[in-house]
């Protein structure tokens, strides 16, 4: 590798792929969605290809219908200690919601992972909208879109200090002197606050990265405040260049202004590639895609993120005229701006958007050859758009057999992307700083009554996102 800036790229995996009628192609497997050896291949097949990470979406509510696509997935940590197993160097990155969970059990299963991983881990935080997920945790409604976000911060604050309840090197394993550890070095938490109260410490040493690398999925105005504070890495979605610029620049002007270094957030939007040995069997095979999707089921989920009825929304037609505003949107309020901007910007009916949302939901699809892949990539790279890709593959797993086997060698030769892995660490494939326990830099490091002590709000590394 040269000390040139390189891209970042990272395999956004979902079942049989990302196209909402990948299922339907003869060479998919249906049930891939519950197959451990499906994602542990995929896996393999990225670390080949020396990509950053993996990453999981996930929710903890059943979202579309089982019969329009595969719907069925397995809980992101679990599947990523499966997947761990069988690699060495790829980061592994997972959704969970602290909406739906305590920081506690959610600190203690990402730091698992990342000992079983050594120290590969990474937590997409999402704060989680819709009703239907709050009936799941005996609410009859989502909780508002502001104590979302009050109760998120909170829980990572909580889980900073857990992962840091335990400094580097408490472990002794002393055994002439019957010494395993130095307790002077493990620390309560002792967190009161309006959402938790939870002593500590975790019963999870601290892992090889510190913690954590935290992601974050939002483009709303919270989210890219929230970003600019705490994030190391973004997903976002973007359809323009000039769109990706913009956003771009946004938030990394305000991560300085946050007084941070904004090369420490890397800005990774999605792009699903439909590759072919020549761009019109690119086109043919995104158009055997969009012709397998049931425009009445996509209708029906289309409704849903609009916040409308599907009566109202005529295949053959624009969108209506009277949609709620983004202020009447609870929760995913950057993807509703989206999907409306792109319908209107393009004057797209319904069926053409549904076709357009079929292959990643709203993210940007490109279809073309391999050199042709690689210059889009390469064009919002250099263009100040992007530190990287999400790449979403709209296939499984031929559309990232593709991708490593076809698109990867070009941008390597393009001096863009590394050749092999100088580190192990997900913070090192990212080229972020190792992060200083907060328990240390306070001063209570063997202070008389540990395991004790209570700290403020910790610094670095923290974020939260909707889904």
């Amino acid at each position: 590798m040269s000390g040139e800036r390189q891209l970042h790229l990272n395999a956004f995996l979902m079942s049989t792929g990302h196209h909402e009628a990948s299922w339907r192609l003869p060479e998919s497997d249906s049930f891939a969605g519950t197959d451990v050896a499906h994602f542990q291949q995929l896996a393999r097949t990225a670390e080949r290809g020396t990509f950053d990470s993996i990453f999981f979406a996930d929710s903890p509510v059943l979202h579309g219908d089982v019969g329009q696509r595969p719907y069925g997935s397995l809980e992101p940590t679990v599947l990523l200690a499966a997947i761990a197993a069988v690699t060495d160097r790829i980061g592994l990155i997972a959704t969970a919601s602290t909406t739906y969970n305590d920081p506690y059990n959610l600190a203690r299963r990402f730091a698992s992972v990342d000992h079983i991983s050594g120290g590969r881990t990474g937590w997409n935080v999402v704060t989680t909208a819709g009703d239907a997920a709050a009936r799941n945790f005996s609410l009859q409604d989502q909780p508002a879109h502001a104590r979302r976000y009050e109760r998120a911060a909170e829980f990572l604050d909580v889980a900073r200090k857990l992962w840091d309840s335990w400094e580097d090197g408490v472990a002794v394993g002393d055994k002439e002197a019957g010494i395993w550890g130095d307790s002077t070095r493990v620390h309560q938490v002792n967190h009161s606050g309006t959402y938790f109260s939870v002593q500590g410490p975790l019963d999870v040493p601290r892992s090889a990265q510190g913690h954590p690398v935290i992601v974050q999925a939002g483009s709303s105005e919270d989210g890219k405040d929230f970003a600019a504070r705490y994030a190391e890495a973004v997903f976002t979605a973007q359809q323009t260049l000039p769109d990706a610029q913009r956003f771009y620049a946004d938030l990394k002007q305000r991560t300085a202004a946050a007084g941070r270094d904004p090369e420490t957030i890397k800005v990774l939007p999605g792009i699903v590639p439909v590759i072919g040995s020549t761009e019109a069997e690119a086109r043919r095979l995104e158009q055997q895609l969009d012709e397998l999707i049931h425009p009445d089921h996509a209708r029906r989920q289309l409704a849903g993120v609009l916040k409308v009825s599907p009566e109202s929304l005529a295949l053959d037609a624009e969108l209506p005229e009277d949609l709620p505003s983004e202020d009447e949107i609870e929760g995913a309020k950057s993807r509703y701006t989206l999907i409306v901007d792109l319908a209107r910007r393009e004057r797209l009916t319904v069926r053409q958007l549904i076709g357009r949302l079929g292959g990643g939901r709203g993210h940007r699809t490109f279809s073309g050859t391999p050199e042709q892949v690689a210059d889009a990539i390469q064009e919002w790279f250099l263009a100040g758009a992007a530190d990287g890709f999400n790449i979403m593959p709209p296939v499984l797993p031929s559309g990232l057999d593709a991708f490593v086997d076809h698109v990867i060698p070009i941008l390597r030769d393009r001096g863009l992307f590394r050749r092999e892995y100088t580190g192990r660490t997900l913070r090192e494939h990212y080229g972020l700083p190792r992060p200083a326990n907060t328990f240390v830099a306070a001063g209570l490091s063997s202070l008389e009554g540990s395991p004790g002590g209570n700290l403020g709000a910790p610094r670095g590394g923290l974020l939260v996102s909707e889904r």
